[in-house]
């Protein structure tokens, strides 16, 4: 074979490598929603820095659980609550157990304008509730919404569990439930800390950070599905690096190896 012919066969090898690449399929992220904002930026920067591209889809952990479990195409689990993830790796979904990522947090938020007033030991609360100043309150649900679960651990500990059923109302993940929160349609919620600190409820009211002691720790854990690709790989090993925890670290989480 001539040097023409090798060196016209190596780039026509290099161009089909190259549209192949090209045309490789974004993999999907199954994302809690509580990481809405910081998994957004977070793929940016990503896409930036390698090239490559991802797609982001957000929900309850619950629901993905149960939709990974039956095969739905994910390529990288993060879930708000380690166990459905170790869960799925004990069924042999995933490459193994993963890794923790983040601790979240939840807040207790009034939209600008309430008759109340936010405070951890959730007083003001407790006094709205018995005032009958408290018709509609919003956390996610606590049947697949990890959040919704601590919402729910901390109402019962602080004992307003009770008084404040009949007024739930339940978003279908966390971020819903700070949709309804902060858009003023109801009197108020319990949700994540890292969407409080997002940019589109910035001014819409104001909020506190609810003790830990209130609620079970809301340990995050992430991993790849099995059959995951090389782009999803490579963005679950940049999720562990500095730049991508310094993101996940503005937006409220608390870090593995910091705590």
């Amino acid at each position: 074979m001539s040097s023409l012919m090798r060196l016209m066969l190596g780039f026509a090898i290099a161009v089909c490598l190259s549209s192949a690449a090209a045309a490789e399929t974004p993999p999907v992220v199954a994302a809690a929603s509580d990481l809405r904002f910081a998994m957004e930026e977070i793929a940016t920067q990503f896409q930036r820095e390698s090239g490559r591209a991802v797609k982001l889809s957000f929900g309850s952990s619950g629901n993905y659980y149960r939709q990974i479990q039956q095969g739905a195409p994910f390529e990288l689990f993060m879930s708000a609550d380690e166990s459905y993830v170790l869960r799925l790796a004990d069924a042999g979904k995933t490459q193994d157990s993963g890794v923790l990522y983040a601790v979240g947090r939840i807040v207790l938020f009034a939209p600008r304008g309430a008759s109340w007033q936010v405070d951890a030991p959730m007083e003001g609360l407790r006094a709205a509730l018995a005032a009958n100043r408290i018709q509609r309150f919003a956390i996610a649900n606590p049947e697949h919404a990890p959040y919704g679960r601590a919402a729910e651990q901390a109402l019962r500990k602080a004992g307003l569990w009770t008084a404040i059923q009949p007024h739930l109302v339940l978003g279908e993940n966390v971020s819903q439930a700070a949709q309804f929160a902060g858009s003023g349609s109801t009197a108020g919620g319990i949700f994540a800390y890292s969407l409080a600190l997002a940019p589109n409820l910035a001014g819409r009211g104001s909020y506190v950070l609810i003790p830990e002691t209130l609620h079970e720790p809301l340990r995050q854990r992430m991993a790849l599905v099995k059959g995951a690709g090389s782009t999803a790989r490579a963005l679950y090993a940049y999720l562990q690096q500095p730049a991508a925890r310094a993101i996940l670290k503005r937006y409220g989480f608390a870090l593995p190896g910091e705590r």
